[in-house]
C-alpha cells in the first residue's frame, strides 16, 4: 500500500470524495467503520450530514421462503434499467455461536455485482434484533449522503414481531407467498400492520388468488380516512420478472403520496429520534462500563439484590454518575 493510498484510507474526506466519485472500495470502507464504530464515525457523519435526505428508502420484509432477494434483485435491474444508481443493505442473521453470517442475499444478487452504479452491501445482524444491523441507520446515511436514488434494505427472514423496518424506511414494502402460511397466521403477524406496499410475490404458484383474496378481506376491516393511504396489493413473479414494473410503480404512488400528504417528513423525523435515541443509549452503556473504580453497575445490582435500593432508584443514580 503506497503512502498516499494508506492517507486515504484513513482521511474521512478523501474516503467520502472518493465514494463520489465511484470508488467501490472507498464506499466499502465507510459502511465498513460505520459497522464496527470507528473513531472515525462521528467526523464521516458530520461530513456527509448536508448531503443526506434525497434517497427514497425501500425496507423490504417478509418471512423466510417469500423470495426477498429475488424481489430485490428486480427492482435494482428496474431501477437501473432508468438510469438511476441503486444500494443494497441485506441483512444477515449471525451465528449464535461464530458471530459470522451467510451473507446468502449477495449470492443472489450475483447479476449486479459487476455494475458499478449498484453498490450491494451483507450486513450481519451481530445479535441486534428487529430484522436489521445495528449499523443500519447509519450505513444509509452514507448512501444517501453518496449519491444513490434508491436504497434497498431487506430484512432477515422476520417473524411476527421483528418490524424494525418500519421506523427505517420511507416505503415498506412487504412480500408475501402462497402455502406459507393460512390467513389466520397472515393475520396475527404485525408485519402485515406496517405494509405500504404488498407483494403477493410466485403469483404464478397455487393458492395466490386466494392469498390476494385474504389480505384484501384483512385490508377491507381496516378504516382509512379519505386522504389516507391503502397498500396496494401486486401479484408478482420475481424469477421471471412478471409484475416488477407494476410494483415499482406502486412504490412510486407511495413515493408521491408521502411527499404529497407531509408524511415523509414525519417519518424521516420520527426515523432521526429513533436514530438519536439509539446512539445516546449506546453512549450511556458504554459509559456505565468505564465508570472509574469497582464497577459502579456491579456495585449497584448488588445493592439492589440484596434489597437495599430498588431498580428506579439505582437507575436514577447511575445516570448522575455518568
Amino acid at each position: 500500500m503506497t503512502a498516499a493510498s494508506a492517507a486515504r484510507r484513513a482521511d474521512p474526506d478523501a474516503l467520502i470524495g472518493a465514494a463520489r466519485d465511484g470508488d467501490a472500495r472507498a464506499l466499502a470502507r465507510l459502511v465498513s467503520l460505520v459497522e464496527n464504530s470507528a473513531p472515525q464515525l462521528r467526523p464521516i457523519m458530520q461530513a456527509i450530514a448536508p448531503a443526506t435526505g434525497h434517497a427514497h428508502v425501500v425496507g423490504l420484509t417478509g418471512s423466510p421462503g417469500v423470495g426477498k432477494s429475488t424481489l430485490a434483485g428486480a427492482l435494482v435491474r428496474h431501477y437501473r434499467d432508468q438510469g438511476h444508481r441503486v444500494g443494497v443493505l441485506a441483512v444477515d442473521p449471525s451465528s449464535p455461536f461464530t458471530g459470522g453470517a451467510l451473507l446468502g442475499d449477495r449470492v443472489r444478487m450475483q447479476q449486479h455485482a459487476t455494475d458499478d452504479r449498484v453498490f450491494i452491501r451483507s450486513m450481519a445482524t451481530r445479535g441486534h434484533l428487529g430484522g436489521l444491523a445495528q449499523a443500519t441507520p447509519q450505513a444509509l446515511r452514507i448512501l444517501d449522503a453518496i449519491g444513490f436514488d434508491e436504497v434497498l434494505v431487506e430484512t432477515v427472514g422476520v417473524g411476527q414481531a421483528e418490524v424494525e423496518i418500519a421506523s427505517l424506511a420511507d416505503t415498506v414494502l412487504v412480500a408475501v407467498a402462497p402455502g406459507l402460511g393460512d390467513s389466520i397466521q397472515a393475520a396475527k403477524a404485525g408485519i402485515l400492520e406496517i405494509a405500504d406496499v404488498f407483494a403477493v410475490n410466485k403469483s404464478d404458484r397455487p393458492g395466490s388468488q386466494e392469498l390476494i383474496r385474504d389480505l384484501r378481506t384483512m385490508l377491507a376491516m381496516a378504516r382509512y380516512g379519505p386522504g389516507d393511504w391503502k397498500p396496494p396489493l401486486v401479484p408478482t413473479t420475481a424469477a421471471t420478472g412478471a409484475g416488477i414494473d407494476e410494483l415499482a410503480a406502486a412504490i412510486d404512488s407511495h413515493r408521491d403520496w408521502l411527499a404529497a400528504s407531509g408524511q415523509l417528513l414525519d417519518r424521516r423525523q420520527a426515523r432521526a429520534r429513533g436514530e438519536i435515541s439509539a446512539i445516546a443509549l449506546g453512549e450511556l452503556r458504554q459509559r456505565a462500563g468505564q465508570l472509574p473504580g469497582a464497577s459502579r453497575l456491579d456495585e449497584l445490582a448488588e445493592r439492589v439484590c440484596a434489597g437495599k435500593l430498588d431498580p428506579y432508584a439505582a437507575a436514577d443514580e447511575l445516570l448522575a454518575r455518568s
